[in-house]
């Protein structure tokens, strides 16, 4: 299993004091969208939890999140009914390229991205969530364009300003689907709760932080558990490098500055 896979991730275990803060009132705005009376069907997944699929039609936008060193990815696959995606029919965004440096620096200034397909992405045994929603030819296809268009002007990837769980709510929000009122949080836990506000649990949206808590202590969310489980090698790690690379941040400080600059990462 090559970096791309070990590498490419989102929101932060190691800012998760700030994740706290902001899901508590201080910083992010609970981001407004249309709810409709979409059918669900809920049915075992092929990983832990259940998949809900929403919506009618021949074609589909599935949102996902999949282990990767520290605290994951989220991206969405989409396609046609029955048949399977190919590599073109994945958008997310990422650090770009596989030197696990540039992840590092995402976590302090902005870094060029990649938003496309990563290593793992259409591999079932790397999922940990999914959520499905079936369109229309006509909704695919203009659906289609906004996430080219989002793409293209999609550049730099950071932690803070925009990251994997950003550019997906931005497709969320244009399907007219409501998203987690929070980017700050473990990809997983994105996932899960853009599923439930979306298929009849509106209380979920009160479980954003608990469910967030939880998903820091379990062992189960990284790379590690891929190696115990015996998915990837140890090798597969980054060069020179027998674990996962960690950014060591300052104090977390509340500020009465607007949420961009709220709890600022030293050196930037």
């Amino acid at each position: 299993m090559s970096r791309n896979l070990i590498n490419r991730c989102s929101s932060t275990r190691l800012l998760s004091p700030l994740a706290l803060i902001v899901l508590t009132g201080l910083g992010l705005s609970v981001a407004s969208a249309q709810t409709d009376s979409q059918s669900q069907i809920v049915r075992p997944a092929t990983t832990s939890g259940a998949t809900a699929t929403s919506g009618s039609g021949q074609y589909y936008f599935e949102f996902r999140s999949r282990q990767s060193w520290d605290y994951g990815h989220t991206f969405v696959v989409f396609g046609r009914v029955g048949e399977a995606p190919s590599k073109k029919n994945v958008a997310g965004l990422s650090p770009k390229g596989d030197d696990p440096s540039m992840w590092v620096m995402g976590h302090y200034v902005p870094v060029p991205s990649d938003t496309g397909w990563t290593d793992g992405d259409l591999e079932d045994r790397y999922i940990t969530s999914r959520y499905r929603v079936l369109v229309s030819k006509e909704q695919y296809d203009r659906t289609v364009a906004f996430i080219r268009q989002l793409q293209a002007k999609s550049t730099t990837w950071s932690v803070e300003l925009y990251n994997c769980n950003a550019f997906v709510a931005d497709i969320a929000h244009f399907m007219g689907l409501r998203a987690p009122s929070s980017t700050w949080i473990y990809p997983k836990v994105f996932v899960s709760n853009m599923r439930k506000i979306n298929t009849g649990h509106p209380e979920a949206a009160d479980e954003l932080v608990s469910e967030n808590v939880k998903e820091m202590s379990n062992p189960t969310r990284d790379g590690r558990a891929m190696i115990n489980a015996g998915l990837i090698r140890p090798d597969s790690a980054p060069a020179g490098s027998a674990s996962p690379p960690h950014v060591t941040i300052g104090a977390v400080r509340v500020s009465n500055r607007p949420a961009s600059s709220a709890g600022r990462l030293p050196g930037e």
